[in-house]
């Protein structure tokens, strides 16, 4: 990941390569790795996800329609 630094402005910088990072999901990331996570507890989160998501989609998908 690259981040172009203009002017020595390095705060612009920082805020454009944490958007960078916060939309690639590197955030997230560090945050599941911090602490071991059992496989039969990850496939149960992940699963867990799917459903939240699938939901989600759903619910923006009826209020398109407008039901």
């Amino acid at each position: 990941m690259q981040v172009l630094v203009r002017d020595n402005n390095i705060d612009q910088a920082l805020r454009v390569l944490k958007k960078k990072m916060q939309r690639e999901g590197i955030f997230r990331e560090m945050k599941l790795r911090r602490n071991y996570e059992k496989p039969s507890e990850r496939k149960a989160r992940e699963r867990a996800e799917a459903i939240r998501r699938a939901r989600k989609l759903a619910r923006k998908r009826m209020d398109r329609e407008g039901y």
